[in-house]
């Protein structure tokens, strides 16, 4: 039994599996909401910064963030999606792939020293056709909500992973359709509100229809530890068995170096304000290096030197004498 499914009261000397959940284990509106909460310090900042290579100013320049939150130092955005992803994995700890992400805006930007909580609820499920010689799996799309100490909203996003079915069980015949999360219209400026942008200098922007190249790549490095500082529970990103001899690496590391490297292409960014898609195109694994390709496609004009950008980047990875494979497809919401 899993004692992540809520079966507490075994037998005396019974073996119990500490465990998340098979897909057929899932069912609609069912709520995890056990993850321990994570306080926002200085020390995991760092370390994520030292994993990831965030550069954005608002997170690296604390007398500046003081200034323009009015409550303390911002936590880079990177580091608290990374969080609530990981909050969300006790309902994932078999997947096998996240397909993609929608509707991830932020409602509040935290500041260090703040604490996060973050629900999931399964809101839609689909058996995947059989693949002959391949285990059974369904996707199961997660509404994902975290909000701090206080109350206030932080997140709510849509998160689709890709778990197997139990041994020797029989069809569950889900079939839900899975298109439309997370494409409702969103207040994608409104976590701005009583930020003083002001403090920060303006600078230009290209126009829409520019490709950036970045020149270099990342490497992908301390993957397990990133997992571990984020409660990311997922096997695949631990065991190497479970992943079948190679472990994968957790989709917010590759999102949160293309981060780092979208702020190289923009020396103007000021923070990301949301996503307005994800999509991993290919797996990543510790050891490859990551290249990115910006490109602007849209231009909103804010007032005050401010823009609101619509964002592409594109991030191949190379490892193991492979060419530039394609690993990311995100589409963001920048503040410039």
């Amino acid at each position: 039994m899993a004692s992540e499914m809520g079966e507490a009261h075994a037998p005396m000397g019974a073996v119990i599996q500490a465990r998340g959940p098979y897909f057929d284990e899932l069912y609609h509106g069912q709520v995890f909401e056990a993850a321990s909460a994570v306080t926002l310090t200085d020390g995991a900042a760092a370390v994520h910064q030292a994993i990831l290579g965030d550069r954005l100013p608002l997170a690296s320049d604390h007398e500046l963030s003081r200034r323009v939150s009015g409550r303390g130092v911002l936590a880079h955005p990177a580091y608290v999606w990374d969080v609530a992803i990981g909050q969300s994995t006790r309902s994932t700890q078999f997947v096998r792939a996240n397909l993609f992400y929608r509707g991830l805006v932020f409602r509040r930007f935290p500041c260090l020293g703040d604490t996060l909580y973050t629900r999931t609820e399964v809101v839609a499920l689909k058996q995947n056709r059989p693949q002959p010689d391949r285990p059974r799996t369904g996707l199961a799309v997660l509404r994902i909500s975290t909000r701090d100490h206080l109350g206030n909203d932080v997140l709510d996003f849509h998160r689709c992973a890709m778990l197997p079915l139990g041994p020797d069980v029989p069809d569950t015949g889900h079939s839900d359709e899975l298109t439309g999360f997370g494409e409702a219209e969103v207040d994608v400026i409104g976590a701005l509100d009583g930020l003083d942008l002001a403090t920060v200098p303006p600078v230009d922007l290209p126009e829409p229809g520019t490709r950036i190249e970045v020149v270099g790549g990342d490497v992908v490095s301390s993957a397990p530890e990133l997992a571990r500082l984020t409660l990311n529970v997922a096997q695949v990103h631990h065991d190497l068995r479970a992943a079948g001899g190679r472990r994968l690496v957790y989709g917010g590391h590759t999102i949160g170096i293309a981060a780092g490297q979208l702020a190289r292409a923009l020396p103007g960014l000021i923070t990301i304000v949301g996503w307005a898609s994800c999509d991993h195109t290919g797996p990543v694994h510790e050891g490859d290096t990551l290249r990115t390709t910006v490109d602007v496609e849209e231009v909103v004009p804010l007032g005050k030197g401010r823009q609101l950008a619509t964002i592409r980047c594109l991030v191949t990875a190379e490892g193991d004498g492979s060419a530039g494979r394609p690993s990311l497809d995100w589409r963001l919401y920048a503040l410039v």
